[in-house]
């Protein structure tokens, strides 16, 4: 595919499914359409033109994994997306809850000049305001666990929060559970799907399912 082949849809696609893959490869096509609120039918239908474009390649009950080229291109519009979110939170002061959508209308407009100037004037950063690394700067997720799976009395440090919904981000920043925070389980419940966070003076419930988006690393000071 081509970069005049390419549309705003495929796109999206290929950098949902990065993003999906950076926890779980392949990606199930249930969960794709889940990310990018369709129907299978439609997911199926455009993963099949992306693997006949060879940028993806798609096995029935496994998923979709992206090939080389599909992995490169995704990269690039990742990487923009999160110059964006970057730019809009810490220039423009938009709250980090509002970035994604933002910057998901404005990737698709960023040619690869703008995206360098971007990049300069921001300082080369190497996340998002989410913790996310933005491809081409120096990864730092590597050895990064989900706070659903810490045990009760364990502690660690927010690094990222991988699943960019609104709604969560709103509830985790009130919550002041960003990257950079500081925290410890103090009653994990696998069973009741729960679990319970001191941060600063705050305690914090949080359902599993969210506790499984935000990655943490060992606390300052402990190394990783």
């Amino acid at each position: 595919m081509t970069e005049q082949a390419a549309t705003p849809a495929t796109e999206e696609y290929l950098a949902v499914i990065y993003r999906l893959s950076r926890q779980a490869e392949p990606v199930p096509l249930a969960l794709l359409a889940e990310q990018l609120g369709i129907s299978p039918i439609s997911a199926n239908e455009m993963v099949r033109k992306l693997a006949r474009a060879e940028m993806v390649t798609y096995r029935p009950y496994e998923g979709v994994t992206l090939t080389e080229a599909g992995r490169q291109r995704a990269e690039v519009m990742v990487r923009r997306h999160r110059l964006w979110e970057r730019l809009l939170t810490d220039v423009l002061g938009l709250p980090w809850d509002a970035v994604h959508a933002e910057a998901g209308r404005l990737e698709h407009a960023t040619s690869d000049l703008l995206e360098r100037h971007l990049a300069q004037y921001l300082e080369q950063p190497s996340t998002c305001p989410h913790g996310n690394p933005i491809p081409g700067q120096p990864q730092r997720l590597e050895g990064a666990r989900a706070l659903s799976s810490l045990a009760t009395g364990e502690r660690g440090r927010v690094l990222a929060v991988v699943n960019e919904d609104a709604a969560l981000l709103r509830a985790l920043g009130q919550a002041g559970l960003v990257p950079g925070a500081e925290l410890e389980v103090v009653a994990a419940e696998p069973a009741l799907g729960s679990l319970a966070v001191r941060v600063g003076d705050r305690h914090v419930a949080l359902a599993l399912a969210a506790a499984a988006q935000i990655m943490v690393g060992a606390p300052e000071g402990q190394g990783s």
